[in-house]
C-alpha cells in the first residue's frame, strides 16, 4: 500500500484551568476517508474521556473552525476577528483540509476547555508497515505520559476536598495472583463421557468434560475430541488445544502421540504416525487378563465406523470382536468382522500406530 496516510501528533496541554507538563501525546495514523468526527472520538478514546455528552471543536491555523454547524454558526456570528467559515465535523475530511507539516488545535468539552496542540508529520505513512492493518477510523500507534480523569477525580466518590483514602496494608489479589480463589471442581463423571463417545453426541461430551479435572483420564477423554471437533468446531477447538497441552505437559507413555493426533484433527492435517499390521487374535490374547480393562467396555473412536465392533479406544482396545460377551458363539479360531460375519483367524488388521485405532480387512 501506497504512504497515503496522516500521522498527527496529538499532545494535551491542558483543561480545567491547569496546564500539563510534561504533557501527554498520542500518535494517530489517519486515513484518506476519516473526518475530523472520527479524529475526535479517537482522541476521546485515546485520552480516557468516559463522559462524551459535551461538545467538541477544531481550530486550523488560518482561524477556520470545525465543529458542529449550529455551534460554527454562533461562533461565525459572535466571534471577533476577522470574517471567517466553519466546517462541518461530521462532513469535513482531515485529509482534504490539512496538509502534512500543519499545526491545528482540539477542543473537547467547551467549558472544561481540554486543549490538545495536533501537528501533522512531514511525511505520510502506510499503514501496513506501521500498524500492519489498515483501520476503521484513526487509531493511535504510539504514546506517553499520564492521562488525567476529565473531571479531576482520583476516586469513585472524590469530591475534590475529602482526604486521600488510606492504602489497603496488602496488594489486592489480582496483583498477586491469588485471585481467584481456588475453587471446587466437580468431580468428573467419566461414565457419563465415555456414554457420550460411544453415542457420538458431542455436545453431551463437551458438557460432561467442561469444568471438570481432567488430568487423570486424558487419553479416555481425548477419545471424544475428533468427533466434537467436526459437530461442534467452535466449543470443541479450547477443549482440544487444552487436552493438548495437558498431554505434553504430562508426558505418560502415549501422550505425545494422542497430543500429536489430536492437534493434527484441530488443524484439520492428516494424521502422523506410522501403519502396522496386527494379528486381532493375538492382541485378544495379549489383551487376555488385563486387569485395567476386564470388565470395562471402551468406548469406540465415534470417528471410524470401522471400529465399532471392536470396542477401541485411544488407551487401546479392551475387547475384540472374538471375545465379545454378546457373540453368539463364541470361538479362539475365528474373529467378527464390522459387519457381523466371521472371517479366519488369518485375517489381519491395520493399526495407527499413535492412536490405536484399528481397520480390519482379509
Amino acid at each position: 500500500m501506497a504512504r497515503t496516510w496522516l500521522s498527527v501528533t496529538v499532545e494535551l496541554l491542558g483543561g480545567r484551568g491547569q496546564e500539563l507538563w510534561p504533557c501527554p501525546g498520542r500518535i494517530f495514523a489517519i486515513g484518506p476517508a476519516h473526518t475530523f468526527t472520527d479524529l475526535a472520538n479517537a482522541i476521546n478514546s485515546a485520552f480516557a474521556r468516559w463522559d462524551l455528552a459535551h461538545l467538541s471543536m477544531f481550530t486550523l491555523d488560518d482561524g477556520r473552525v470545525v465543529t458542529d454547524p449550529e455551534v460554527g454558526d454562533d461562533l461565525i456570528a459572535g466571534g471577533p476577528g476577522p470574517l471567517s467559515e466553519a466546517l462541518d465535523i461530521d462532513l469535513a475530511k482531515v485529509h482534504q483540509t490539512v496538509k502534512p507539516g500543519a499545526e491545528f488545535q482540539y477542543t473537547f468539552d467547551l467549558g472544561d476547555d481540554w486543549t490538545h496542540r495536533c501537528v501533522v508529520a512531514p511525511e505520510k505513512i502506510d499503514p501496513k508497515e506501521t500498524l500492519g492493518v489498515s483501520p476503521r477510523a484513526p487509531l493511535p500507534y504510539w504514546g506517553w505520559g499520564d492521562i488525567p480523569d476529565q473531571y479531576g477525580r482520583r476516586w469513585s466518590d472524590d469530591d475534590g476536598t475529602g482526604p486521600v483514602p488510606a492504602r489497603p496494608h496488602e496488594a489486592h489479589p489480582m496483583l498477586t495472583g491469588k485471585w481467584p480463589g481456588r475453587q471446587p471442581v466437580p468431580e468428573l463423571d467419566l461414565r457419563e463421557a465415555l456414554v457420550a463417545i460411544r453415542s457420538g453426541d458431542a455436545d453431551r461430551f463437551l458438557d460432561a468434560v467442561s469444568g471438570r479435572d481432567i488430568d487423570d483420564v486424558l487419553q479416555q477423554v481425548g477419545a471424544g475430541v475428533p468427533a466434537a471437533l467436526k459437530a461442534r468446531p467452535q466449543r470443541a477447538e479450547q477443549v482440544a488445544a487444552s487436552i493438548v497441552e495437558r498431554l505434553r505437559r504430562r508426558s505418560d507413555a502415549g501422550d505425545s502421540e494422542l497430543a500429536e493426533d489430536l492437534l493434527a484433527r484441530l488443524r484439520g492435517e492428516p494424521l502422523p504416525g506410522r501403519v502396522a499390521s496386527v494379528d486381532f487374535e493375538m492382541l485378544a490374547d495379549a489383551m487376555e487378563g488385563d486387569p485395567v480393562r476386564d470388565g470395562a467396555t471402551w468406548p469406540t473412536s465415534p470417528y471410524d465406523n470401522a471400529t465399532r465392533r471392536c470396542g477401541t479406544g485411544w488407551n487401546g482396545p479392551s475387547k475384540v470382536a472374538a471375545r465379545s460377551a454378546d457373540s453368539a458363539t463364541p470361538s479362539t479360531n475365528s474373529t467378527s468382522t464390522t459387519s457381523g460375519t466371521r472371517s479366519p483367524t488369518t485375517a489381519r488388521s491395520v493399526v495407527h500406530a499413535s492412536s490405536w485405532r484399528l481397520r480390519e480387512f482379509t
